[in-house]
């Protein structure tokens, strides 16, 4: 595998799978792969599990890594072609890309969505740039579109907890006072396609992802009938998709909530959110602190997922 940024990167999902829970038996068994190589993560935006989580794969695979925070520790950088760059910005990711390239053999990139221009969020700009100038392997620490670390790590998990072959996985978008990219729902329902599970979507009208992220999800905007018989309920705020509201906050509707009347509609379903999570916006304290909640579990397999992802990379070099 040369770059990760989706689902279809890494092959075969179930033998992708079998990696990550041959790795979750013994963290060091591969740890000869990354000797002498070195992984440089680039942050344009903040992180707390994947910074943790993809640092400590790489270094149980006996990779060196060095972080940089693009907006902290760095000259602010210049995106666009064509500026006359005589304000702050001192420094074009064109020349910045190929440089970091010399002094790493893997670049992670963490860039979100801007909501500035949709056709450049769409297009991963930032992501783009650095697998097209790098001369690296590049893999998302989550993109304006996507963030397939946290997906292929929900999968993991739901492959951990489910009790029936194909179970009803549920995602339902909940209030939230800001504008948030749509890049882990996109993830989530284009890593739950490529399972044989039932697949659910809920959201207020006016919500509508990218159909081809939305794939063969069936879309109910009413809530509770979507929770009706599920085994997971997973919950994530998102700003709106469609024009001409792209990146706006259209309701911050709290009878949209994650709560226990609503979770009592599913076959005691597991409760799942990428974190970190509004409490008591998209979930009550008493449902995310329930036996049900396997928020804390989902984070841990972070580190199982970015392991698996890295793993794939090095026996590509």
């Amino acid at each position: 595998m040369r770059h990760f940024t989706c689902v279809q990167d890494v092959g075969d999902l179930k033998q992708a799978l079998n990696e990550a829970f041959e790795i979750k038996k013994d963290r060091f068994q591969f740890t000869e792969l990354g000797k002498n190589k070195t992984l440089l993560m680039i942050f344009f935006n903040s992180s707390l599990r994947t910074r943790l989580s993809t640092q400590k794969a790489a270094m149980n695979l006996g990779m060196n890594t060095m972080v940089l925070d693009v907006n902290q520790g760095a000259w602010k950088l210049e995106t666009e072609r064509g500026v006359i760059m005589d304000g702050d910005k001192p420094e074009h990711l064109l020349e910045a890309i190929p440089v970091m390239g010399c002094y790493c053999d893997i670049i992670g990139v963490r860039s979100f969505a801007r909501f500035e221009n949709k056709a450049d969020d769409y297009n991963e700009k930032i992501i783009s740039e650095f697998i097209q100038y790098s001369g690296r392997p590049v893999f998302s620490m989550e993109a304006a579109t996507r963030h397939p670390l946290q997906s292929f790590a929900d999968l993991i998990t739901i492959e951990e907890y489910k009790k029936t072959a194909r179970p009803k996985v549920v995602m339902t978008w909940a209030p939230h006072p800001k504008a948030l990219p749509q890049a882990v729902p996109n993830s989530f329902a284009e890593w739950m396609n490529a399972t044989d599970y039932e697949f659910v979507i809920t959201h207020p009208e006016g919500y509508e992802l990218d159909p081809k992220f939305v794939g063969n999800a069936r879309v109910e905007y009413d809530q509770k009938k979507a929770f009706e018989g599920a085994d997971f309920i997973y919950a994530k705020n998102w700003a709106a998709y469609a024009d001409p509201n792209y990146g706006q906050v259209l309701s911050k509707d709290r009878a949209w909530t994650v709560d226990t009347e609503k979770m009592a509609l599913t076959n005691n379903a597991y409760f799942m959110h990428c974190l970190p999570v509004r409490r008591n916006m998209i979930v009550t304290d008493d449902v995310i602190e329930s036996p049900q909640s396997i928020v804390i579990p989902e984070a841990a397999n972070r580190e199982i997922s970015a392991q698996t992802v890295l793993k794939k990379i090095l026996m590509g070099l």
